[in-house]
Formats: structure tokens, sequence, C-alpha cells
């Protein structure tokens, strides 16, 4: 027991010992709880509301009947992209003298997954500012000729927007490769491994979320779960009597 706080403390200490990192590892802190609320309050209009559905013509009416709904979890899905580059980055630099191969592919993984996320700009299921656009068209359409090519620019989008998505695979490589070194990082054992766990899990709920369907909301609601923890880790790195 002795030992494991030893290795902590050692970590802590190694982590926050520069001083000029911790208003990066309170950003990081902070950006991890706009994360989780990011996640939750989408999560919870999927319960609360209809859930948009995967065909064109459908989510045409659907957008146009429910916009602010689909607008508020198109802009937490899409958005939580920021915050978690800033959680990426600041737990790389803090597991910097652990491994810094590591730390720093881990660190790439997760920092491009986010870059990708917001370059798309869409989530599945069936998230996507063209769609929002194209509703609009839809409902001021005065022929069925033109509603029927709005629907098929639909239907593609929403095939885009719903197939497997190298972004979120890399997320959850970036949370693999951090995790692994983190049990000397002063993260601690307990999280190296639940970071571990989410990561293999999220590779595989990645790899094959249009086949899981439903199940791929454990995963999802465990990766809020890890940034909340992490976050709480980096928040003690900013404190001067852990540093």
């Amino acid at each position: 027991m002795e030992k494991r706080i030893g290795e902590t403390v050692a970590g802590l200490d190694s982590a926050g010992s520069d001083s000029s990192w911790r208003p990066l590892y309170l950003a990081a802190a902070v950006s991890a709880l706009v994360y989780a609320v990011l996640v939750v309050l989408p999560v919870t209009l999927i319960f609360v509301a209809p859930v948009p559905p995967a065909q064109g013509r459908e989510l045409l009416i659907y957008i146009a009947a429910n916009k602010a709904v689909y607008l508020v979890e198109l802009v937490c899905f899409v958005g939580l992209g920021v915050p978690a580059l800033v959680v990426f980055a600041a737990v790389a630099v803090a597991l910097r003298n652990v491994n810094k191969s590591m730390a720093l592919i881990g660190g790439l993984f997760g920092i491009a997954s986010e870059t990708i996320a917001l370059a798309l700009g869409s989530s599945p299921q069936s998230l996507h500012g063209g769609l929002v656009v194209l509703s609009d068209a839809f409902a001021a359409a005065a022929t069925d000729t033109h509603r029927a090519s709005l629907v098929s620019s639909a239907d593609a989008l929403i095939a885009a927007t719903n197939a497997v998505s190298w972004a979120g695979i890399l997320t959850a490589a970036g949370i693999l490769v951090l995790s692994s070194i983190m049990r000397k990082g002063g993260f601690g054992n307990g999280l190296a491994i639940i970071g571990v766990v989410i990561g293999v899990l999220g590779i595989a709920s990645e790899a094959f979320r249009p086949m899981i369907g439903a199940a791929y909301m454990i995963y999802g609601l465990l990766l809020p779960a890890w940034f909340v923890m992490v976050g709480w880790r980096l928040f003690r790195l900013t404190r001067p009597e852990i540093g």
C-alpha cells in the first residue's frame, strides 16, 4: 500500500513539477466538465424527444417539426470536440515524463480524432448541418420532383454521417494509449485500468457501430465518465501542495 501511494505521489510530483503547465491542467479540468455536459444534455433529449430517423424523407420532416431539439443535439455532439482537444493535450503533457513516445502518440490520436470530427461537422445518429438546410428546402419545395431530389441528397448525407467514423476510433485509441501509461503518471492504477477497458470497448463499439445499435450507449456513457475522472486528476495537478 505504501509503495502504491509513493508511486502515485511521485507521479503527481513529476507531472506537476513545472508550474507553467498548471493553467493548461485547469483549462482541461474545466473542459472535461464541459464535455460531460455536452454529452449528457443531448443524451437526455434522446430519451425525452423522438430519435432522429435514418431515412431521408422522414428525417427532413422530423427536422422541420423538431428543429430546436435537432440543433441542440447537433451542436453538442459536434462541439464536444473542442473541450476534448484541450483534455487530450493536457493528459499528454502530464504524462510526458512517464513515456514521451506513448504520451505523444496518445495525444496525437486524441487531437487528430477531435480535429477530424470538427471538420466533418456531423455525428451519428443522422446529425448533420446540411440536413437542416435540406429540410428547409424540402418544406418550401413546390413540386414532387424537387422534393425527391432533396430526399436523395438527404439519404446520401445520412449514409455518410452514420457510417463508421475513423474519428471515433481514433478517440478510443487515444484513450487506450494514454491510459496504458497512466499507472506511473499519478493518475492511479484504477483509472489506468478503467481507461484501457474503455479504450478497447470504444474501438470495438466505433468499428461495429452500425451493427450493435443501442448497445453503443454503453461506451457512449462511459466516455464522458472517463473525461470527468481524468479532469479531476488534472485539477489536482493545479494544486501547489501536490506540485
